[in-house]
């Protein structure tokens, strides 16, 4: 079994999907698939540049230069 899912069950809805949107469309379809699941790798291994500054400690930054 894959992931909950035999071998049937793939089967089937891989025909489902070819009869829904055809032959032609499939690489398309594959392609786009595949870009969104590098891309999505690819932003969960870089890291966020994210301000931890605390808010208390911004604000207390923003009340000095407004004196």
């Amino acid at each position: 079994m894959i992931g909950g899912f035999g071998v049937w069950e793939l089967l089937i809805i891989l025909v489902i999907v070819l009869v829904i949107f055809g032959a032609k469309k499939l690489p398309e379809i594959g392609g786009g698939i595949g870009k969104a699941i590098s891309n999505f790798k690819k932003a969960t291994n870089e890291p966020d540049e994210i301000d931890i500054t605390p808010k208390s400690e911004e604000k207390k930054d923003t009340d000095e230069k407004k004196d």
